[in-house]
């Protein structure tokens, strides 16, 4: 499940007031959401958590579910 605040982190850059995401989500299935919006996502995630991902990692995620997951993994760190 998308928490609150990587919810709010994904909108904001996207400057998107509400957009309903979940799990399975993909990038096609937002608006805004390309490929340059991607890393100023994942750049305003590690920034709001304090975490930092490798390359490889951000490469594998498939769905806004991986993100969630790999920003739970560095936070159980």
């Amino acid at each position: 499940m998308i928490s609150k605040e990587l919810k709010s982190v994904i909108l904001d850059v996207l400057h998107l007031d509400d957009f309903d995401l979940h799990d399975e989500t993909i990038a096609p299935d937002v608006p805004g959401w390309d490929s340059l919006t991607h890393i100023n996502i994942i750049l305003a995630v590690e920034k709001k958590f304090s975490i930092k991902f490798k390359s490889y990692e951000v490469l594998r995620l498939k769905n806004v579910g991986d993100l969630q997951k790999l920003v739970d993994l560095k936070l159980a760190k």
